[in-house]
């Protein structure tokens, strides 16, 4: 970045050209000695086999049913012969293991035989649907997170323009901030496995030290606290924008530091590390070996509609507050003029409810295999 700011865009190009012609050798090198597993079956046609097998069971267990009720003649009659028909079924197409108490309705996938037999499915594949459909109350409270981080490479760079970005003699391209958050997670991953870990193994007298879940969840606090502190320190940039007299010249720099909002990307990476770190191995450890892709990807997926999230509620505050003769909170060419800290202040409500919603899922999660509660 600083290359492009100070040198131009070609040099910047150029660099980024040539490394990528010099990875390739890099990766054919290693490519030998890589053993390639060919894939078979996709998770996700074994979750739609679940969900119709389920489903088209459901309406023929209804049907049978109804033709038990015309063709009976008492109440007693037709609840022993239901009660007989279903034990029947279920002992002709189950194996030795038996699904399940929750999610009841995905049962219906294995206790009689499909019409179609591509839709015939094992306790197992029943079994492993259940798990997904766990993990995504989880995945879903991530998003805001990611909301969160999405400032980051947006707001965060603006107000960094507009302040003073000089290190001695070097000027800092305020386009290059978010190596921020690179640099403050490779300090704290060191200390996170070699000295947090450790000590929470002691204290807890276990090999996890803190759960998936626990560390997930310390990440979602770093958030709101990380997203409380971006307001307070946009509150004083444009304090310092008043007493200056530069509120309404944005092409001056203000007379404070761009070193301020390092401390909201000290909270968002630590944040993520711990949120990033704790939802792989969650959703690692939790999913089926044959849903491990499918699940471990979901981070990924969180990451990528944190950042259309953002987006969207960008457009929502826009609409709602520029109505009449008042102007957008997020929107004109001078930053000064921004109601940004109200933003943050909104995405930091926005995160204490997410955590909310969080805690209710996660209090309630019972781990794969053990059945304890987190």
């Amino acid at each position: 970045v600083w290359i492009e700011d100070n040198k131009g865009w070609q040099w910047g190009f150029a660099i980024s050209t040539i490394s990528i012609f010099l990875s390739i050798p890099v990766f054919l090198s290693g490519s030998a000695t890589y053993k390639n597993k060919i894939p078979s079956g996709s998770p996700l046609t074994t979750i739609l086999k679940v969900f119709l097998a389920a489903l088209l069971n459901s309406c023929t267990y209804k049907n049978s049913s109804s033709a038990v009720v015309n063709m009976s003649s008492s109440p007693s009659n037709q609840h022993s012969n239901r009660m007989e028909s279903e034990q029947e079924t279920v002992k002709a197409n189950t194996t030795t293991e038996t699904p399940t108490g929750h999610l009841k309705f995905l049962n219906k996938a294995v206790t009689n035989k499909p019409r179609y037999s591509s839709l015939e499915c094992t306790v197992e594949q029943v079994e492993d649907v259940k798990v997904v459909l766990k993990v995504l109350p989880i995945f879903a409270c991530t998003i805001i997170l990611n909301c969160c981080l999405a400032q980051l490479s947006t707001f965060s760079v603006e107000q960094a323009a507009s302040m003073n970005t000089k290190l001695g003699s070097l000027k800092v391209p305020p386009s290059s901030l978010p190596v921020f958050p690179v640099v403050f997670i490779m300090i704290l991953a060191p200390i996170y496995d070699h000295i947090i870990i450790p000590y929470t193994r002691k204290a807890t007298k276990s090999e996890m030290g803190i759960t998936h879940l626990q560390r997930i969840g310390f990440g979602l606090v770093l958030s709101i606290v990380a997203m409380a502190v971006a307001a307070l320190v946009e509150m004083k940039r444009k304090k310092v924008a008043t007493h200056s007299g530069l509120l309404d010249d944005p092409t001056k720099p203000l007379p404070i530091t761009f070193l301020w909002i390092a401390f909201q990307y000290l909270f968002l990476g630590s944040a993520d590390l711990f949120t990033l770190a704790g939802l792989l191995e969650y959703f690692f450890s939790e999913a089926p070996i044959r849903m491990r892709s499918l699940a471990t990807s979901l981070s990924w997926a969180s990451l990528a509609m944190g950042y259309y999230l953002s987006s969207v509620i960008v457009s929502i505050v826009n609409s709602v507050t520029g109505n009449g003769t008042q102007k957008p909170w997020l929107s004109g060419a001078n930053l000064n003029h921004y109601h940004l800290h109200k933003f943050y202040w909104l995405m930091c409500v926005l995160s204490g409810l997410n955590f909310l919603h969080y805690l209710y899922w996660a209090t309630r999660y019972k781990y794969r295999g053990t059945g304890t509660a987190n």
